[in-house]
């Protein structure tokens, strides 16, 4: 069975810092691409980052480049999503998700079938 576990959620203030992880386990963890998303009270669910750890490229969505970076641990089989200099506005559950097929990179048509089980971030202003 595919399986992510994310972790490292909390509550800090308005410009502090989190780390978040998502352990992977059941797939060649080498060939996939892991995305975070995050999904805020109301509002519909986005696209925070992705990672393709075959090679290590990475996309971020615009409202968090500079502030956030998404890294691998091959060794681990943990994708991170560090958030540093965090808004209130990135308060949301975030999750982490394998697509369905491996050896696809993040630009790729990607069916994000495997989903971690979420966790809350809370930024206080």
């Amino acid at each position: 069975d595919v399986q992510l576990q994310a972790s490292g959620g909390g509550l800090v203030q308005a410009g502090g810092s989190l780390r978040l992880s998502c352990v992977v386990s059941g797939v060649t963890f080498g060939v996939y691409a892991i995305g975070w998303f995050r999904q805020a009270p109301g509002k519909g669910r986005e696209t925070v980052s992705c990672i393709s750890v075959r090679d290590g490229t990475t996309f971020l969505r615009d409202s968090v480049k500079g502030r956030f970076t998404t890294s691998s641990n091959n060794a681990k089989n943990t994708v991170y999503l560090q958030m540093n200099s965090l808004k209130p506005e990135d308060t949301a559950i975030y999750y982490c998700a394998a697509p369905r097929d491996g050896g696809l990179g993040c630009k790729d048509r990607l069916t994000w079938n495997y989903w971690g089980q979420g966790t809350q971030v809370t930024v206080s202003s």
